[in-house]
């Protein structure tokens, strides 16, 4: 098993910043891509950011130039540096992990953008 842990979530004002981290715990496989989610209420989980293992990213459009996604592979990190926050932008950010048929979820942390 892994297990996931969000942290730095918070309360911020739009256009302000927030970086949120992801610490990978447990059975951690030699090869796995890592992901950004977040749900905002009354709406699915949605993809933000992506990063492959070898270290590839990908954006959703409403994120890109705002956004920036790294991970450091001797911590089994990950981070989401997040500019010119948004009021939709509001909603818990879930880290997620896959190799292979393998899927985890960490239990997420809430970012609110609000004056």
């Amino acid at each position: 098993q892994v297990q996931l842990v969000e942290s730095g979530g918070g309360l911020v004002q739009p256009g302000g910043s927030l970086r949120l981290s992801c610490v990978a715990s447990g059975n951690i496989p030699s090869s796995y891509e890592l992901r950004w989610y977040r749900e905002a209420p009354g709406k699915d989980r949605d993809l933000v950011a992506s990063i492959a293992s070898g270290g590839r990213t990908t954006y959703v459009d409403a994120v890109k130039g705002r956004f920036t996604i790294w991970r450091d592979y001797v911590k089994n990190s990950m981070t989401l540096q997040m500019d010119s926050l948004k009021v939709e932008d509001t909603a818990i950010y879930y880290c997620y992990l896959v190799a292979g048929w393998s899927r985890y979820w960490g239990r997420g942390t809430q970012v609110t953008v609000s004056s």
